[in-house]
């Protein structure tokens, strides 16, 4: 199974624009990516790897660990190009109160940004970069 892979809701409109995001600020082109609701992501479910439910947050899969939320956006942002590693700064910040902000914008993320009507198609140069269904 590949490391740093970010399993995203792939008809959320935010989340598919985050990946795209993501991708294009990844200089070392160390993620990879999947919808939860993936083989992939069920293969670390069985793999024994320790998971929560998660299913409006972003997940990162790092060093056989798994990152959600806050924890998990601002992990990914350390590793983009400059300046977003800058956000690291919000680890400062306790979980409890990051994941609070975290929640209501994933508690709203439909009605703010929209849900697409079907599952999120990666454009070429992105497609080398998911781990299929």
């Amino acid at each position: 199974m590949e490391s740093n892979i970010v399993f995203f809701d792939d008809v959320c409109v935010l989340c598919s624009r985050s990946v795209r995001f993501i991708y294009r600020n990844d200089t070392k082109k160390q993620f990879f990516f999947a919808a939860l609701d993936s083989e992939a992501f069920r293969k670390i479910v069985q793999s024994g790897v320790k998971t929560r439910e998660y299913s409006d947050s972003v997940i990162l899969y790092s060093r056989e660990k798994l990152y959600y939320k806050s924890g998990a956006a601002l992990r990914i942002a350390l590793r983009l190009r400059f300046p977003f590693p800058l956000l690291g700064i919000f680890f400062i910040v306790p979980p409890f109160l990051r994941n609070a902000v975290y929640d209501w914008i994933a508690r709203n993320r439909y009605r703010w940004f929209g849900k697409l009507d079907t599952c999120f198609v990666p454009e070429e140069g992105l497609k080398e970069k998911f781990l299929g269904k």
